[in-house]
């Protein structure tokens, strides 16, 4: 099962498709038992090889801004009509027009189910929601007190009685004036 990380990054490599005005993003949820190269694939494809360029640019930006990860590999830039970004637990497949229809990942792939943005949103809360259940609460712990000094108290207590902050302040300013001279 994915983990709540790979769920926010594959939301904001579609995010970042979605930005660039990507067409017909769809996340594929891979059958595990015949798939053990990825769990997810997100497909898209650009107008233009330009705009393929673009799209997974900020692909890369966004996820190497936000969280620090970079692609494993990356396949055909060059050429820009199929540019691969393989993220292990998700690949990135930024097509041409031309080239998705001719390839045609999701016809490839008949097991795998697509997926919402939305779903995935839900996916993720609900492995959140897991992930907390199953850890251990850590007890609540009071703050120590702050521990006063014998002088402290001392200045606090004039003939029994408490003093103010400010009173305090003053008396300690009126005793060291009194030892100065």
């Amino acid at each position: 099962m994915p983990s709540p990380e790979s769920y926010q990054l594959l939301l904001a490599a579609a995010a970042a498709c979605e930005d660039k005005k990507a067409e017909d993003i769809r996340i594929l949820a891979l059958d595990p038992s015949e798939s053990g190269l990825t769990d997810y694939f997100l497909i898209c494809n650009g107008a233009n090889e330009r705009q393929n360029i673009a799209i997974t640019d900020e692909i890369e930006l966004r996820l190497k801004r936000d969280f620090g990860v970079y692609p494993n590999s990356v396949e055909g830039r060059r050429q820009a009509e199929w540019i691969l970004l393989d993220y292990v637990d998700f690949i990135v497949h930024v097509f041409s027009a031309e080239k998705r229809a001719f390839y045609g990942l999701e016809r490839l792939r008949k097991s795998a189910t697509t997926i919402s943005i939305a779903g995935l949103n839900a996916e993720l809360k609900s492995a959140i929601a897991a992930t907390r259940a199953n850890s251990p609460r850590k007890a609540l712990s009071k703050k120590p007190s702050a521990k006063s000094t014998p002088a402290k108290t001392a200045a606090k207590k004039v003939a029994g009685r408490s003093l103010s902050p400010s009173a305090t302040k003053a008396k300690k300013l009126t005793v060291r004036k009194r030892t100065v001279k």
